[in-house]
């Protein structure tokens, strides 16, 4: 295990709390009701981030995940926002002056609108303008990350985009497609692995990757279990491989398990229930003992490896602090189990814009009332604050 000091943390997106973002997909995606709601001034984090890190350092943490915005700072193709840039050097900067380290995430699924005008991740050249942006960037303000988080979940993204249609570009059940946008998100992260390093050879980069501890509807069964293994390889590991050589880390994000049986109809497969308990309003199935066995899975890429979201909707905060602690002793488990795990980053810091779903699910460690821009500490933020400080008492005991 490595002698580094285990990371503790939350997350955020910029489209999710900064507000405003006018120049991407998702608002005009919105501005044509495809969400539940419009994502509008979200948390006015933009502005406000100053007082929410204040609450995140209070809460013991000592690293804070967040993304940037592709369109505030390539307004038109080449064309870059010093405005922009500078407002992330002066989050990143009050961060750094907070003692948190700093994870920054450089495509959290919103693009440009002139990037999705021209074809966005189907068109042939967007891991090319995608390392532009990510050059720019890096030299604005590579000096103030700690580590780079590439893409957020591809599969998500593939998935709801090109899949399922609920995301832009709203594509229903384009396996072609998905195909290609796969590649091409997998060009687009090495041309950034290799754009990071050319600058800062010793920089961590990597991507957080959308994990599910998928079951067998029937344990006994053969086909069950070649059904799940060829879920997880698809869908868990597939983007390793394809980007394999590129990553000094593997960020994980974790949620749920879901039931898988065989199916002698196209597509062979159906999904099934697990007798776990469900939250709303996304039915997941929540069962902490499944991040267990991914870590242990991905323990084969002998990489370090850090949770990069783990959470769950839970506006009266009834279920959240026994999820936080289950899922701390599931990471506690892989790592007796010789798994290198260095840090964990709740999902989120703060209530947001949860994409399609608009408003209504409640993740965040601080409430938001959107109306006022109130923030609230929940109880569960103490019960994470209470397992920070008792890690970190333990480390420094042992050393």
């Amino acid at each position: 295990m490595s002698s580094d000091p285990f990371v503790w943390g939350a997350a955020t997106s910029a489209h999710q709390v900064e507000g405003h973002n006018i120049h991407n997909d998702w608002w005009e995606w919105e501005a044509r009701g495809k969400a539940a709601d419009r994502s509008g001034a979200a948390c006015e984090h933009y502005q406000r981030f100053p007082a929410d890190f204040a609450l995140a350092a209070q809460l013991g943490h000592t690293a804070h995940r967040l993304s940037l915005e592709w369109s505030r700072i390539e307004l038109t193709p080449g064309t870059y926002n010093q405005t922009a840039l500078t407002h992330y050097r002066q989050v990143l900067e009050d961060l750094k002056a907070r003692g948190l380290q700093t994870f920054v995430t450089l495509h959290h699924f919103t693009n440009p609108s002139w990037f999705a005008r021209q074809g966005g991740w189907e068109q042939p050249n967007a891991a090319t303008q995608f390392a532009h942006y990510v050059q720019a960037v890096v030299a604005a303000i590579g000096d103030l990350v700690d580590v780079w988080i590439t893409i957020n979940e591809p599969n998500v993204y593939t998935l709801k985009g090109y899949w399922e249609g609920t995301w832009p570009p709203g594509k229903r059940q384009d396996w072609r497609a998905v195909e290609r946008v796969t590649h091409h998100l997998a060009a687009a992260h090495q041309e950034a692995y290799r754009v990071i390093h050319r600058t800062y050879p010793h920089a961590r980069v990597g991507m957080a990757q959308n994990c599910i501890a998928f079951m067998p509807h029937n344990s006994n069964s053969s086909l069950d279990r070649l059904v799940v293994r060829i879920h997880n390889w698809y869908y868990n590991h597939r983007f390793f491989h394809l980007t394999r050589g590129t990553h000094d880390f593997i960020g994980l994000n974790y949620y749920f398990a879901a039931g898988r049986a065989f199916s002698r109809h196209f597509p062979f497969f159906k999904a099934t229930d697990v007798p776990y308990p469900q939250t709303q309003p996304f039915n997941w199935s929540i069962y902490p003992a499944g991040l267990t066995a991914i870590l242990k899975d991905f323990k084969q890429y002998r990489l370090p490896i850090y949770i990069t979201e783990n959470g769950l909707p839970d506006a009266s905060d009834t279920l959240r602090p026994e999820f936080i602690r289950a899922h701390i002793r599931a990471i506690e488990a892989a790592q007796a189990d010789g798994v290198n795990v260095r840090g964990y980053f709740h999902w989120s810091l703060l209530d947001n814009f949860e994409w399609a779903a608009g408003y209504a699910p409640r993740f965040g460690l601080i409430a938001v009332d959107f109306a006022t821009q109130a923030r609230t500490i929940r109880p569960s933020a103490y019960v994470y604050q209470a397992i920070i400080k008792q890690s970190r008492e333990s480390r420094a005991s042992s050393n």
